[in-house]
């Protein structure tokens, strides 16, 4: 059992190493020698883990993906339960997605190294397929909750609306990591795009 423990510690080791590499020099210009390095340990140790460039793509992409997903919700739990309205839920959870701070902003850059790649890897673009309707379908159950509760426009369409939020969580990332906007002014114009979305009927 401990060895188990141990062999999992050793491939998010890998894993993370990629990240930051990734997040300099992009995916294309990191080597699998060039991975073992920065993990500290030998060629033919990761090599034990990971037969091939790709593989470990995959397996560090899924890292991420967790430590992101671990990050959204450790955020939504922290706050108080009177607090945790469908705007607020959506509000933290798009919030974790921008690049505000250097964590966020280096997971963004990797992630944008991956959809460089996924673009003419199918393996990888297959992912990004798999995991894109679960996060619209969270913010979509969050919003049915709002229309429930007449916090929203009875008519809106939420699976489009869940949508149109990846998509501005999307372009704010980019024009942040640009230096196009600040992060406070990457969070006004989420504000601002909620405040419109979160406009109950007025009857």
């Amino acid at each position: 059992m401990p060895k188990r423990v141990d062999h999992d510690e050793r491939r998010h080791r890998i894993a993370e190493a990629l990240w930051r590499l990734a997040s300099s020099r992009g995916l294309d210009g990191t080597s699998l020698r060039d991975v073992a390095a920065e993990a500290g340990i030998s060629l033919g140790q990761l090599q034990h883990y990971f037969s091939s460039k790709g593989e470990m793509l995959l397996f560090a992409l899924e890292h991420i993906n967790k430590l992101a997903e671990a990050r959204v919700l450790e955020r939504v739990v922290a706050l108080p339960e009177e607090d945790r309205s469908p705007r607020r839920v959506l509000r933290e959870s798009i919030a974790e997605m921008l690049p505000l701070n250097e964590e966020s902003r280096t997971g963004n850059l990797v992630q944008i190294a991956y959809f460089v790649r996924a673009v003419h890897d199918e393996r990888l673009r297959r992912h990004a397929r798999e995991g894109i309707p679960a996060l619209r379908e969270f913010f979509a159950g969050q919003l049915r909750i709002a229309a429930q509760r007449g916090e929203i426009a009875a008519g809106r369409d939420t699976e489009t609306e869940a949508m149109l939020l990846i998509a501005l969580a999307d372009g704010l990332t980019s024009y942040a990591l640009l230096d196009v906007h600040s992060p406070g002014e990457a969070l006004r114009l989420l504000d601002a795009h909620l405040d419109r979305l979160f406009t109950p009927d007025p009857h």
